[in-house]
């Protein structure tokens, strides 16, 4: 048992034949995934729960989630020109993880030190702080996990990482709403944050133990520095175009509804953070079910299909929570959407790796990001708009009919990019 644990560690038998130190990092990030995702889940979970506890309205919420994607998107495109300039990426990893960190371990201790309307105004700048970290480290971490992990085995590795980081993120998630339950509203929530701080700790000291890798491409890319640069040649890459594309209006889509699922749970269907628990460990549960099967289908089918077949169902997902009267109604949803998210993130995240020039990962990792977040940022502005209007009823229907439209564009451009390919006319 303990061998085959050890293997899964490294994604399985293919990195057998690998030399030690590449199986060594293999190992490492696979612990920094499983202690990250500790961290993150309650994040993801509570954290905008927690602003709502200390007095925030629906408005902020929705303006929150918007200024959070406005400051990924005003920070990516420096970072990834920072790690082209500098290098050091293990570095400036740690750096914004250190960063995100203390943000999570301030927010805990916040209502300790003020009171009033100024708590949530600050309770605001620190996860704005904390995002600052988040996306100060994405591109030299993009860079330099594609050179940690061998191209041949990413499909099955990163489903064992996956899949570690979904029993942590299970795990800590049920945890963390029954000490939210059962402490007390704001100190549970406190005491939560505090956990994600020790695990966010534990996951730089993994992380910060990886033997950087050299950059695997050999030849020197010419780079000219600054913004209009690095826009500039994207119209040298039109297979990078067409996935940054339709990965806007997919990620406008998500954000329409995205910050206020919780919240109707809470606010509206009366869940205790126990049930919100569950609900997230339903998702978690089925995605880590279909883990294993999903890195072979990546390897086998290519992650463009996969990604192409997932994003044409997920739809349904926020269709399904206009109907929801009672709270234990969505578990059965965020099953089927656990399996189909676990889908699309692995492929989509795949996917992109195949088409970022192999040269230039930190800077295009980073334009992607920049997109996303842009798009993010505008349609958690959009819904907060919809769902003071109209209710949440409104949001998550309009969430499902732009969530249609950005997967039939995906679909279109891949279909004809593979014709293209197959006639020989596209080309790099």
């Amino acid at each position: 048992m303990s061998r085959s644990i050890s293997r899964q560690m490294i994604g399985g038998d293919w990195a057998l034949s690998h030399p030690k130190e590449v199986r060594k990092n293999l190992r490492r990030f696979w612990f920094d995934g499983f202690f990250s995702s500790a961290c993150d889940n309650i994040l993801i979970t509570y954290l905008s729960l927690y602003i709502l506890a200390l007095g925030a309205t629906n408005a902020q919420i929705g303006l929150l989630s918007s200024l959070s994607s406005l400051v990924a998107a005003l920070t990516l495109l420096p970072a990834a020109l920072l790690v082209e300039k500098i290098g050091q990426r293990k570095r400036i990893v740690v750096a914004g993880a250190s960063i995100n960190r203390l943000a999570v371990l301030f927010l805990a201790v916040l209502p300790l030190i003020l009171g009033g309307k100024s708590l949530v105004f600050i309770g605001i700048v620190f996860v704005l702080v904390r995002d600052f970290g988040s996306n100060l480290i994405y591109p030299a971490w993009v860079s330099m996990t594609a050179d940690i992990v061998p191209l041949e085995g990413r499909g099955r590795y990163f489903a064992s990482r996956n899949f570690a980081m979904g029993v942590a993120g299970m795990a800590v998630t049920l945890i963390a709403g029954e000490l939210i339950t059962r402490s007390g509203l704001l100190l549970g929530y406190q005491l939560a944050l505090g956990a994600a701080f020790f695990f966010g700790a534990v996951n730089i000291l993994f992380f910060s133990r990886i033997s950087e890798p050299l950059p695997s491409s050999t030849t020197q890319v010419p780079r000219s520095m600054g913004f209009q640069a690095a826009f500039g040649d994207l119209r040298k890459e039109p297979a990078f175009l067409v996935v940054a594309g339709t990965a806007a209006l997919w990620n406008f889509s998500l954000n329409i509804a995205g910050p206020f699922f919780n919240i109707h749970m809470v606010q509206n269907l009366d869940a205790s953070a126990t049930m919100v628990a569950l609900t997230t460990i339903a998702s978690i549960i089925a995605g880590l079910l279909a883990q294993r099967k999903l890195g072979y289908l990546v390897d086998r089918w290519g992650a463009s299909r996969l990604q192409m077949i997932s994003g044409l169902i997920i739809p349904i997902l926020p269709l399904s929570w206009a109907f929801v009267t009672e709270p234990w109604q969505i578990i059965p949803i965020n099953l089927v959407g656990g399996a189909l998210w676990g889908a699309y993130n692995l492929a989509s995240f795949n996917y992109l790796l195949t088409v970022i020039p192999e040269g230039y990962r930190e800077r295009y990792s980073a334009i992607y990001q920049v997109v996303v977040m842009i798009s993010l940022s505008i349609g958690a502005a959009s819904g907060g708009i919809i769902v003071t209007r109209w209710g949440f009823f409104a949001v998550f229907i309009a969430s499902a009919c732009v969530r249609i439209l950005a997967a039939f564009l995906f679909w279109y451009f891949i279909n004809r990019r593979t014709k293209e390919l197959q006639l020989g006319h596209y080309s790099r």
